[in-house]
């Protein structure tokens, strides 16, 4: 037996793994039996579904001046643009209308979306769409703002930890920004009820073995509903502009482990494996990920939602992403499906 299909298999059977046999699955010159073993698991619980989720960028504001962040608060010539509650519910109604049952609401930390218009939002969106789930991901929130969302109808938060090392975490964010705060608002999200996602970038300015290890590590301990994981893009403009990129290859062994780890996640294959490689996203699926978002935002504010250089997709109408999308998935043998696809416990 191979090294490799060793270490595999008891990762499957005690979903840990040692910081030695994270060496070898991240070095090793062919995993493909990491990724085969994980896609099998994934096909296990999900069978062979994708979930759509409809993804609606409502701002590109931010109060953060993250390092890496291509909509920071000191980013010169961005675009700065918020969309009206009427965009937001016309872009759920076209959704809707293509087959969506999840929306996610996502953007930068804009004091403009106070609790009052956010919560008008959601419980609008709530009472038109009872089939629906409706994710948020608009950072760091106090607990009784989560709260007031979460009575509104919202039923799942998106908020990446970044990196589970708090000396990295310094590295990539302004000083007014807190570890120990980011740590915070991902377990009051958890203990309202929230099904909640955490993740980070690959191959981020500072990031080692050792800090994917204890990212590793912290998702298994604080056992998510979601994670979401995509390689670093730098962007024009940061001061992590002339950083290298991460690599679609270790995002997507790294989404393998992650499957292996917690076996019923659900995992997307994100725009940003799709940026750096054609076949990215593909390659995800294949990986074990289970969850794709195609943009519902307007597609004259895509270009400006602009978190990393030379996004996909921005210039397709909604119609065209989805079906875009569900092609891509039936030539790897899979279907997007018409389902909230929630999280399934055991």
């Amino acid at each position: 037996m191979s090294q490799e299909k060793a270490i595999v298999e008891r990762l499957r059977d005690r979903r840990d793994l040692t910081p030695e046999e994270l060496h070898v699955l991240l070095t090793a010159e062919d995993c493909r039996t990491l990724k085969e073993t994980a896609r099998e698991v994934a096909d296990g619980v999900y069978g062979k579904r994708i979930f759509i989720r409809g993804l609606i960028e409502i701002s590109n504001h931010c109060k953060n001046d993250c390092l890496y962040c291509g909509i920071r608060r000191s980013q010169a010539g961005v675009k700065r643009y918020r969309l009206s509650e009427e965009e937001i519910l016309s872009a759920c109604e076209k959704g809707y209308r293509l087959g969506f049952r999840t929306f996610v609401m996502q953007g930068g930390e804009d004091g403009w979306f106070d609790d009052e218009r956010t919560e008008r939002i959601v419980r609008s969106i709530r009472e038109k769409y009872s089939d629906c789930a409706i994710t948020l991901s608009l950072g760091e929130r106090s607990r009784e703002s989560y709260q007031r969302l979460y009575d509104a109808g919202a039923n799942r938060y998106l908020l990446r930890h970044e990196t589970a090392d708090k000396g990295h975490y310094e590295s990539l964010h302004p000083k007014e920004m807190s570890y120990d705060h980011r740590m915070r608002c991902l377990q009051d999200l958890k203990e309202i009820g929230y099904q909640v996602g955490c993740g980070f970038m690959v191959g981020s300015p500072g990031q080692s073995e050792a800090t994917l290890y204890e990212d590793l590590q912290f998702i298994r301990r604080f056992e998510p509903q979601m994670v979401g994981i995509g390689p670093f893009i730098a962007a024009q403009g940061t001061p992590f502009e002339k950083e290298e990129n991460g690599s679609v290859e270790r995002t997507v062994r790294l989404l393998a482990i992650i499957r292996l780890l917690q076996p019923r996640v659900l995992l997307p294959a994100t725009t940003a494996l799709g940026t750096l490689d054609p076949l990215g996203r593909e390659k995800g699926i294949l990986a074990g990920a289970n969850v794709v978002m195609p943009n519902l935002s307007p597609v004259e504010h895509r270009k400006d939602y602009s978190l990393y250089d030379n996004k996909i997709c921005t210039g397709d109408e909604a119609a065209e992403c989805r079906n875009c999308t569900e092609y891509k998935m039936r030539a790897i043998g899979y279907e997007t499906v018409v389902d909230r696809g929630d999280y399934r416990s055991e």
